[in-house]
């Protein structure tokens, strides 16, 4: 006979959280505000009290059912509060982020008020339960998990970042690539970084780019025809596959190359062929953010708490560019579809996880 069902049992399963849906796969109108059951916490997982969520591009495929896997309700990344942990991994209160693990993906996401994670891909975020002594607003510590954590495991472990090196982030201004700029110029690294909009180019240089470039085709012929530095020790790929086959040129021998991003499409690579299109003695890596809580990526080896810290101490500039409200998801949606976002976007659940300068 199965367990019989416990008070706390019937109180989960009677009591409904609020939850971004995707209706059907298509236009942002298909995100729509419901009413569904509050997930129950088995061993291995908790739940989390979500005061804000990030916006990510991978949302955007999901919701137009261009993903892989995806589920009714997405997000794959969100910071808030231990509501409910069986296995007391963590202490109930405490602040953490969970990223990926299936969220969004083959779990409700982070889309909610309310989620259910692998205790595997929660880390804490500060040593502490009362939230009046963290470091960052939740809209602030929103913009950190899926970027940073990425960002962090691109440049220093895939690419082995170190000080003195010449890095090439092509796809810069993205709320990634923005991540990445801050990691690597903390890390004493020579930045030079791409976008297909000169107005942004002083951003990415207040940023601490040494030098930004046009993204666009063709980019080793004009760095070489305007004298500029052709090949570099390191590469971040995040337009994706349309300029990957570029981008494998601009890797000078011994160095190395990682693509992690597809803002330039999904399409796959026609007839690659690493004889005739891959030079001789560089490194080609590739990084998705899905392994993260593998016993081959564990989430504890990104050091989120030291990031956190580092942002709070101002050392670099991690703000989200634009806080929209729990009912704004489909305006969310629209400024990623459209390109209109100038960095990380975060969602807040209620207006108590809201700095006082976020949009600023």
């Amino acid at each position: 006979m199965p367990p019989a069902l416990t008070i706390s049992h019937i109180i989960y399963i009677t009591m409904d959280m609020k939850a971004i849906v995707i209706s059907a796969y298509g236009p942002v109108e298909n995100l729509v505000i419901r009413k569904v059951p509050l997930p129950v916490p088995s061993p291995g997982t908790a739940r989390i009290r979500i005061r804000a969520f990030g916006v990510n591009h991978a949302e955007m495929h999901m919701r137009r059912g261009e993903w892989a896997e995806s589920v009714p309700i997405s997000g794959i990344e969100c910071v808030g509060t231990i509501d409910d942990c069986p296995g007391g991994e963590f202490p109930i209160g405490s602040a953490v982020a969970s990223v990926m693990g299936g969220l969004g993906r083959t779990i409700s996401g982070s889309y909610a008020e309310y989620t259910v994670a692998r205790v595997e891909n929660i880390v804490l975020l500060a040593e502490t339960v009362n939230e009046s002594e963290l470091p960052l607003p939740w809209d602030q510590l929103a913009a950190l998990p899926e970027s940073y954590c990425t960002a962090w495991t691109c440049l220093f472990r895939n690419l082995g970042l170190e000080k003195g090196h010449t890095l090439l982030i092509r796809g810069a201004t993205s709320a990634f690539g923005r991540a990445a700029l801050n990691l690597a110029v903390h890390a004493g690294a020579t930045v030079v970084a791409t976008s297909r909009n000169e107005s942004k180019f002083n951003e990415l240089k207040a940023l601490g780019a040494a030098d930004a470039v046009l993204e666009g085709p063709g980019l080793p012929a004009r760095l070489s025809g305007e004298g500029k530095v052709a090949k570099f020790d390191r590469v971040l790929e995040l337009v994706g596959n349309s300029t990957l086959l570029e981008s494998l040129t601009l890797v000078r021998r011994h160095g190395r190359l990682c693509l992690a991003g597809w803002l330039g499409g999904l399409e796959p690579i026609k007839d690659f062929n690493p004889l005739l299109q891959m030079a001789s003695g560089i490194h080609f890596s590739f990084f998705g953010s899905f392994v993260f809580g593998t016993p081959e990526f564990p989430l504890w080896d990104v050091p989120l708490q030291a990031i956190v810290t580092a942002v709070a101490e101002g050392k670099f500039d991690a703000k989200p560019w634009k806080v929209f409200r729990f009912s704004e998801i489909r305006e969310a949606h629209r400024h990623m579809e459209e390109g209109l976002a100038r960095g990380k976007m975060v969602v807040v659940v209620d207006a108590e996880a809201q700095g006082q300068d976020s949009t600023d």
